[in-house]
């Protein structure tokens, strides 16, 4: 498996501990989850219905502000895989560095696969992407500028797992113009990343052959019935992007104190820069606190934010040890 937050097992291979032992803030997701509550009976013993589906592609609308066509998917990384019968081959440039699941999931079906460091570089691609904000540094691009690159390259798909805190970065509202997918994922937000769902949102032709491509049941229906409930639900949005807000600068503040400076990040995560970021881990995995490092750069070390207030208690008593 390429290299990923959310590796737990290495963890507790290295430093033992049981999986309920450790906080996980080697990923981007929630520690807060959305109260999913009672799941009636049905939606785990029958298939999805064409109505439940619909009333959640409906509800996706909503909570995304776009009226252009919709598909669920198992996560956005199943919409990820398909990308490649988004076109027929050709060049498809990524601006780097960021997730490493597109470069692979290209590459192994035969794109010529090209990572640039700039916006105008992606110009004269086949297949353009961008994760917006971009994961891991939490990198922003001004909404204008992407829309402006839509006429210089054959697709451009922009990645907003995690921009639900950031509803003014989106280009959701836009994506019925032909070329542009935007990709999101649910279960960052909602911290519910084991749901397995997410969406697709573009023009009807683009969306129609990911949804063809995605057979008649793409998501459970557990997941429509939750995902329907959270997405309705305005007024936890808004608590928890404010609630966010607030804990990325409490935690900036932790990280000020141990003399790692901000490099960038996102609403559910912060990147820092480490004078050894691998002593770093391996201090917060003693105290059975997970985090991310990256192979390309040593000094770098991720944290996504901590939870309940136990959590954040025992992160700042582990860092003073």
């Amino acid at each position: 498996m390429r290299e990923h937050g959310g590796n737990l097992d290495l963890a507790r291979q290295r430093f033992g501990g049981r999986a309920e032992d450790w906080i996980d803030l080697s990923t981007g997701i929630n520690r807060l989850t959305y109260p999913v509550g009672e799941i009636a009976a049905h939606h785990w013993q029958a298939l999805p219905s064409r109505s439940e589906l619909d009333a959640l592609l409906q509800t996706a609308r909503h909570a995304y502000g776009t009226s252009a066509p919709i598909v669920a998917m198992g996560g956005a990384q199943a919409a990820i895989q398909l990308l490649p019968q988004l076109a027929p081959r050709g060049r498809a440039r990524i601006l780097a560095p960021t997730y490493n699941e597109y470069a692979a999931v290209l590459s192994a079906a035969g794109w010529e696969v090209e990572e640039v460091r700039a916006p105008d570089a992606l110009a004269g691609a086949n297949l353009a992407i961008v994760v917006n904000p971009n994961n891991p540094d939490g990198r922003r691009y001004a909404p204008k500028d992407l829309l402006a690159l839509l006429p210089r390259v054959g697709h451009l798909v922009i990645d907003e797992s995690f921009a639900d805190g950031i509803p003014e970065l989106s280009l959701a509202s836009e994506a019925g113009r032909p070329g542009l997918l935007i990709l999101r994922s649910f279960g960052k937000f909602y911290g519910l990343a084991g749901l397995r769902l997410g969406f697709a949102i573009g023009h009807a032709d683009d969306v129609g052959r990911i949804a063809a491509a995605s057979g008649p049941w793409p998501v459970s229906g557990a997941a429509i019935a939750i995902g329907c409930r959270a997405l309705r639900d305005d007024a936890w949005a808004k608590a928890t992007s404010a609630r966010l807000a607030r804990d990325c600068v409490r935690l900036d503040d932790i990280a000020q104190s141990q003399g790692w400076r901000l490099v960038g990040g996102a609403p559910l995560f912060r990147l820092y820069e480490a004078p050894d970021a691998r002593a770093a881990q391996d201090k917060l995995a003693r105290g059975q606190i997970w985090s991310r490092v990256f192979a390309q750069n040593p000094t770098w070390l991720r944290l996504g934010l901590p939870g309940a207030e136990a959590e954040w208690l025992r992160l700042a008593e582990v860092l003073a040890r």
